[in-house]
């Protein structure tokens, strides 16, 4: 998506906690403002539904938990069941959560299906990555 130029007026303590925060974080103040608005616009329209740094990179949660969406996803998927709700149900006790949080998760991921859906290819290919060199560090044993 190409980017444009808007100009927006911030409360100059507003732009110095900003700037400082990005400084902080290694990035620019204009990404990391893109990145606030973005999540914030998110945040309003899924409100179970927050983000997270970790090691695979910053990823859509459920709150109030360690989940991510592609996890109760995941997890959805592979609840057998009769009905949607059934499904749904079988994922909300697995998981210990919620009705409403595997609610929101679907909501979530039906909105942006192609990031949660990139976010998971890549911790699968890390973690394939990882069983390889494992796999290799073991043979020097053999």
């Amino acid at each position: 998506m190409a980017k444009t130029g808007t100009s927006i007026r911030l409360r100059p303590d507003l732009k110095e906690a900003l700037e400082r925060h990005a400084k902080a974080t290694g990035t620019s103040a204009a990404a990391l403002f893109e990145r606030f608005l973005d999540e914030g616009l998110r945040r309003d329209d899924h409100p179970l539904i927050t983000f997270r740094d970790g090691a695979g990179g910053r990823r859509a949660t459920v709150a109030a938990t360690r989940l991510t969406v592609a996890q109760v996803i995941d997890t959805l998927r592979a609840t057998e069941g009769d009905s949607e709700a059934d499904r749904i149900r079988g994922t909300a006790e697995y998981l210990d959560i919620p009705t409403s949080y595997v609610k929101a998760s679907i909501t979530y991921y039906a909105a942006f299906q192609t990031e949660v859906d990139a976010w998971s290819a890549a911790q699968d290919e890390a973690a394939e990555r990882a069983r390889e060199i494992w796999e290799r560090e073991q043979a020097v044993f053999l």
